[in-house]
């Protein structure tokens, strides 16, 4: 009896650990036991692993158990006794496990166990109350996986959930980078999947979507994103409007922003004074200022920030007024924006001196100047760019130098672009070497001039006949990291040529054919005009049948100078036939070519010849 339950115990708590066990029960307990008990302890793993955790070896646990069953069977001990060993069998942090899993119902059952031992003792009859006990046991062991079975059925529909929520959250992102990029066939493509999905992306992202299509001027198919917001959702929102409406005007379809404005009022998005300003700055550039005036007094209304829309969307009225040469009606919006006690920035102030400076009035240019200082205003760099614009145009370099140093003193750097217009503006005036020095401030400023800025100086010095300062500068503009581009070499040939050194201008055309960049139609318009004035007419058809071969097509200029090495030579049929030629290939002709033949013809006396050709010219074109 004692050796057939202590293998029944092991049997029940460690069904996985010890299936030899099963000899010892007899069948019926198999058939009748056993089976729901074998089927339950499939889902019993968390049991087991309980029972692997404990420090105590499987071999030190029967033999404990073996004892307790001989101390119940045989000397009877009280259950005190029992309770005792049984916390010396299972240590604390086992029955916390336990307790923790099973809860109060243990102690309940564990107590409802020994008070149905005790009297199945006083029967003869303690393994059916054995049985029972277990079998309590083993129910709540299985109700309590069937509910470790849901919550995991829960954890994993919230794991999917997050999930897909992480997952279309990445698709935005993606999708927005995308058309930062400029790459809109593959976020259209990441849209379409999305909303396959049942996944509809937010405003901002469709916003993102629209500005990319507009900035390419596929403005269609932003347009039919604009009506998929409205048919799927989200509605489209002021800021979507907006970007379209901004899309329409870079194009110059004013008509179809201002339909967009009746679209806004429809779907009940109420346009602020970006709306506006968008609208009045394209009115403008269309010379529509009266209605951009209507409108500005149309749409501002109730506006709740009506002192900033009034500010920025009057500025850009007042200069639609300068650049359209209605200088008085700029002054008058100027002053209702006083009257109105509006408090004018240095925006405002910059629109008014650049008004001025375009009808280069430079002194009421200055004058206005001088209030931003009494307003408390400090001019900045677009201030002081413009000053030094006019200043160039009119020949004034001296003011413009110092507006420059001016500027430096006042705590604003000069950009590049002051430099540039400094530089051109002394060039033009035959200053090079001044220019120079430009140069030089802006290179110890750490300031990498451009290309152009670099071409101007050569250029300065290959007219003023430097030519051996005009290639140190080339030099010095290699050394910088800054490539020589076409126009530096067409410069440079340019020189050359005018001092008489055609065979170094060739010299550079082969320098261009190696290193790049290749010559153009200019650069071979040079060296054909410079082989006709020496009269090498041979070399001159040989550079016209090279262009041809390089692909480009001999212009006007080509032909002329052609021309003329005709008729200085004295071939007039040649001459004659290149003209009839050029008259047939459809190339615009001004006046030079008939001016070159008619003088031929009247120094040879062929008057009747100038007289049928001057007819010609004078019908060319009716």
């Amino acid at each position: 009896m004692f050796l057939g339950v202590s293998q029944l115990i092991i049997c029940l708590v460690f069904p996985m650990l010890h299936p030899i066990c099963m000899e010892f029960l007899p069948k019926s307990f198999l058939s009748r036991k056993m089976q729901p008990l074998l089927i339950a302890s499939e889902e019993s793993h968390f049991l087991l692993r309980i029972f692997n955790g404990s420090i105590q070896t499987l071999d030190s646990i029967k033999d404990r158990i073996s004892q307790i069953f001989n101390d119940i069977f045989c000397s009877k001990p009280n259950r005190d006794l029992v309770d005792r060993r049984g916390s010396e069998i299972f240590p604390n942090a086992i029955k916390d496990m336990i307790a923790a899993n099973v809860g109060d119902g243990y102690e309940l059952r564990r107590a409802e166990w020994w008070s149905q031992k005790k009297d199945c003792d006083d029967e003869g009859d303690g393994s059916s109350a054995v049985f029972n006990a277990l079998d309590e046991m083993l129910k709540g062991s299985l109700n309590r996986l069937k509910s470790m079975r849901e919550s995991v059925s829960w954890t994993r529909l919230r794991i999917s959930s997050c999930t897909l929520e992480v997952d279309c959250t990445h698709k935005v992102a993606t999708m927005r980078a995308l058309c930062l990029e400029g790459k809109l066939g593959v976020a259209l493509w990441f849209w379409t999947k999305m909303v396959q999905q049942g996944v509809i992306p937010d405003v901002l992202t469709h916003n993102f979507l629209i500005n990319g299509l507009c900035k390419i001027g596929d403005l269609e198919k932003a347009e039919w994103v604009v009506g998929e917001m409205l048919y799927r959702g989200p509605s489209p929102n002021c800021a979507t409007y907006n970007t379209l409406m901004r899309g329409y005007c870079l194009t110059n379809n004013v008509d179809k922003a201002l339909d967009l404005l009746s679209s806004m009022a429809n779907s009940r998005v109420t346009p602020n004074r970006v709306t506006c300003n968008i609208l009045v700055h394209a009115l403008c550039n269309q010379g529509l200022l009266e209605d951009a005036r209507k409108l500005l007094g149309e749409i501002l209304g109730d506006s709740c920030d009506k002192h900033t829309t009034n500010l920025i969307t009057s500025t850009i009225l007042m200069d639609g007024y300068f650049k359209h040469e209605n200088v008085a009606q700029g002054l008058i919006l100027w002053d209702e924006m006083l009257q109105r006690g509006t408090q004018m920035d240095v925006v405002a102030y910059n629109v008014i001196i650049h008004g001025f400076c375009l009808s280069r009035d430079v002194n009421t240019a200055y004058k206005y100047s001088c209030e931003m200082f009494k307003g408390g205003l400090l001019p900045d760099a677009f201030t002081y760019n413009t000053l030094i614009s006019v200043l160039c145009k009119e020949g004034r370099t001296d003011e413009a130098c110092y507006i420059h140093s001016v500027m430096s003193r006042m705590g604003v750097s000069p950009d590049e672009i002051s430099f540039k217009m400094i530089i051109h503006g002394l060039c033009i005036n035959g200053d090079v070497v001044k220019a120079n020095e430009f140069l030089v401030r802006m290179l110890e400023n750490l300031v990498i001039p451009e290309p152009l800025i670099w071409n101007v100086i050569i250029d300065g010095y290959a007219r003023c006949g430097d030519i051996q300062k005009a290639l140190s500068i080339r030099d010095q503009m290699v050394a910088f990291g800054v490539l020589p581009n076409i126009f530096t070499y067409n410069s440079l040939i340019h020189a050359q040529i005018r001092s008489g050194n055609v065979v170094e201008a060739h010299s550079l055309k082969k320098d261009m054919l190696l290193n790049g960049p290749f010559p153009d139609l200019v650069t071979y318009n040079l060296l054909v005009g410079a082989a006709c004035n020496l009269g090498h007419i041979h070399s001159a058809l040989q550079l016209h049948d090279e262009m041809l071969r390089r692909g480009y097509d001999p212009d006007i200029i080509t032909y002329t100078e052609l021309l003329k090495c005709y008729c200085v030579r004295g071939k007039m049929k040649e001459a004659e036939e290149l003209f009839v030629k050029v008259q047939r290939s459809g190339i615009p002709i001004d006046h030079v070519p008939f001016l070159i033949l008619m003088k031929k013809y009247c120094k040879t006396r062929k008057l009747d010849s100038a007289f049928d050709l001057y007819q010609k010219w004078l019908t060319r074109d009716k």
